[in-house]
């Protein structure tokens, strides 16, 4: 015979509530991860961010960072638990609405428990305080990202992974929200990070200030510099704001080049279309082993003074890599083969070799010094990357580059400026893979065969024959 137990109202409340089970349990737990093929465990499943509200405050003395992250979004499915990205960092506390939630960690994965299952299409706001000393990721090419230490302060870079390091969010670049970012330094430094600087505010010796990016940016796109640096501020166009952030030693080397904004911009549009965003910039900073430039949005980071070519390629990837980004990290060449082949359109039409001329010496190995450096373009299909340690090798920027050239020859120059821009427009503040682009291509020259150009360029194996 079954005995009944009678359970006091306040009691049956509270083990309704600690079990998220008050409106019936009808939810399941989001994914650790989106199965990107190269980071598996980035990103997370069951709900997109809209918006990131961020408040830091860090003393580089201490290396010390206190922050609350409040993300809002809205749910794809019923939602029991969710995860985040955050790698190391002690979280306080996890609200979800105005309810405490409770979160365990496991590595990179900050797993929340809401009080009340969240459903379908519920928009909701999750906040998370916290606090320490960022770290650093070595990523599997064996560069270094996330919280980068300076000598007078810090440079933050998330390429694939490190934004991690700093904030808590759905770290993959399928994922791309507005972003406000609230930054409290040690008065006489800045602090410098992407879109529009809204607000500086000093008091009691330390510095606030308030940046705004409204339009939607993947997290590894995001950046905070902090530091002393020289400002610069003019308009590209006329009324577009262009804000630079140079280390004083790199000031006098960078500032002629960095000048030249306004210019590259200009140039860019007439082959891309309308520039993506409602602000445009740079940062010059040194991080210790820090030996590459990076696109973060509106603001692309340099290691040291650039030339005009690093410049151009770097503002190309405002169009292709951070309003059109990839899909998975498999799709990296969208990003570094569209920025490489700039940099030849650049070079024909200022006075250097012509794309062709340039295209040429790469299938001969002519281009490079040695001969080991030739045959590394054809070390693997650019579409097809062998691992998470190789999207960033020479096949992805060359080879992929090449790809596009051979879109051109068999289009012309106007139909491929056309394609150029019309990709850049139809997959503007989204994402694409290399499924989407080879199908668009296809739709904007119905007359013309691909089939070799993908085939044999984009994912055949070796050296393609000359056709």
């Amino acid at each position: 015979m079954a005995r009944s137990v009678r359970l006091v109202p306040a009691l049956l409340a509270s083990l309704l509530a600690l079990t998220g089970c008050g409106g019936g349990v009808h939810g399941t737990p989001g994914g650790s991860g989106v199965r990107d093929p190269f980071f598996p465990k980035a990103g997370n499943g069951g709900y997109d961010v809209s918006h990131y509200g961020l408040r830091l405050a860090y003393d580089p003395d201490a290396h010390h960072l206190t922050g609350t992250a409040t993300l809002t979004a809205r749910a794809t499915q019923d939602l029991s638990a969710f995860n985040l990205d955050l790698l190391g960092l002690e979280v306080e506390k996890v609200t979800v609405g105005d309810e405490t939630a409770r979160f365990n960690r496991a590595g990179q994965e900050l797993t929340v428990r809401p009080r009340e299952d969240v459903d379908r299409d519920e928009t909701f706001r999750v906040t998370v305080r916290y606090s320490g000393a960022p770290g650093t990721v070595t990523d599997p090419d064996g560069s270094l990202e996330g919280w980068l230490r300076t000598a007078d302060g810090v440079l933050a870079l998330g390429e694939p992974t490190g934004s991690m390091t700093w904030f808590p969010g759905n770290h993959h670049p399928s994922d791309k929200a507005a972003y406000d970012l609230t930054v409290t330094v040690p008065q006489g430094l800045r602090a410098v990070s992407n879109g529009e600087l809204r607000a500086e505010t000093t008091a009691r010796g330390r510095t606030t200030f308030v940046w705004h990016s409204s339009e939607p940016m993947a997290s590894y796109l995001a950046t905070l510099a902090i530091g002393r640096f020289d400002i610069g501020r003019s308009r590209a166009g006329g009324a577009l704001p262009v804000y630079t952030a140079v280390d004083p030693a790199e000031a006098a080397a960078s500032r002629p080049v960095l000048g030249r904004i306004p210019e590259v911009l200009r140039w860019a549009q007439g082959w891309f279309g309308p520039y993506p965003f409602s602000s445009a910039g740079a940062i010059v900073d040194h991080a210790p082993d820090l030996g590459y430039a990076l696109e973060t949005q509106t603001r692309p980071v340099f290691p040291g003074a650039p030339d005009t070519t690093l410049l151009v390629h770097e503002l190309a990837h405002q169009w292709y890599g951070d309003s059109v980004s990839p899909g998975s990290w498999r799709d990296m060449w969208l990003n570094e083969g569209f920025a490489t082949y700039a940099e030849w359109l650049w070079e024909e039409e200022h006075g250097g070799r012509s794309a062709q001329e340039t295209f040429d010496a790469l299938y001969s190995g002519d281009y490079f010094a040695t001969a080991e450096a030739g045959e590394a373009v054809w070390a693997f299909p650019p579409a097809d990357p062998p691992s998470a340690a190789r999207i960033s090798d020479p096949p992805v920027y060359w080879r992929g580059a090449m790809v596009l050239h051979k879109v051109r020859q068999t289009v012309g120059d106007e139909e491929f400026r056309r394609i150029l821009r019309g990709w850049a427009a139809e997959y503007r503040h989204g994402n694409a893979t290399t499924a989407d682009f080879t199908a668009y291509v296809e739709k904007r020259a119905p007359g013309e065969d691909f089939k070799a150009i993908w085939d044999d360029w984009l994912y055949g194996e070796g050296r393609p024959k000359r056709a």
